[in-house]
């Protein structure tokens, strides 16, 4: 019977540790830009008339732009190129 409990005891740490461990690798696939490419991307932005906007994050292996408002008023969720941070890919907000 001594050999069950100290088993049930770690199955049920390590069931109660396993949410922990999903939930920081998914916040560990998150990073914000270095001020270097941070400075190249607002350049990248403002080029293409966009006046201001949201995080800017490097997600799943990509880095997105949040809110990104036009010259016209029409708000973008945008994905950036990884190399040249160039837009490859503009979504639409309402």
């Amino acid at each position: 019977m001594l050999l069950k409990t100290p088993r049930i005891a770690l199955l049920a740490a390590m069931l109660a540790v396993a949410p922990l461990s999903l939930a920081s690798g998914a916040l560990a696939d998150k990073r914000l830009p270095s001020p270097e490419e941070r400075g190249q991307i607002e350049r990248i932005l403002r080029a293409d008339g966009f006046t201001h906007w949201g995080e800017i994050a490097w997600v799943d292996g990509k880095w997105g732009v949040e809110a990104a408002v036009a010259a016209d008023g029409r708000s973008f969720k945008l994905e950036l190129d990884q190399i040249d941070f160039s837009i490859v890919r503009r979504e639409a907000r309402r």
